[in-house]
């Protein structure tokens, strides 16, 4: 359950293993070699949603029209959303440089982080929300 006031950007966190791409039975996903990015090849997706079951962070989405899967390609090296969010004055995305830790840790589905952003904000109070 999602809490009022808790919005937040659900990002890809470019898993080491790439779930979503091994998961495509298709071949439709693959990885940018100069970015990490997960790559989604439209002509092949058929939006199974296997890509989907397999994220740990539940990140894939099906296009409303195309019903075709995204998922954020860090727009070739320089994400947009960061750009923007730090010019906004909000300075909640930032790019990091990949380094020796495990990213699945920081795949959560978006209702456990949102659940931990509410505790972070109301405390105890949270699970009034929840």
């Amino acid at each position: 359950m999602l809490v009022p006031g808790t919005e937040f950007p659900h990002l890809c966190t470019q898993c080491e293993d790439y779930p979503c791409v091994t998961a495509c039975p298709f071949k439709a996903l693959g990885v940018n070699e100069a970015t990490s990015a997960v790559t989604v090849n439209a002509e092949k997706c058929t939006g199974c949603g296997k890509c989907m079951e397999a994220c740990p962070g539940k990140v894939p989405h099906e296009h409303p029209h195309t019903h075709k899967i995204l998922i954020c390609d860090l727009c070739g090296g320089d994400p947009q959303c960061a750009k923007v969010c730090g010019e906004g004055g909000w300075n909640c995305l930032r790019v990091v440089e990949r380094e020796d830790r495990e990213f699945k840790l920081f795949a959560r589905v978006p209702e456990e982080t949102a659940k931990a952003l509410a505790t972070k904000l109301y405390g105890e109070k949270a699970e009034e929300f929840l």
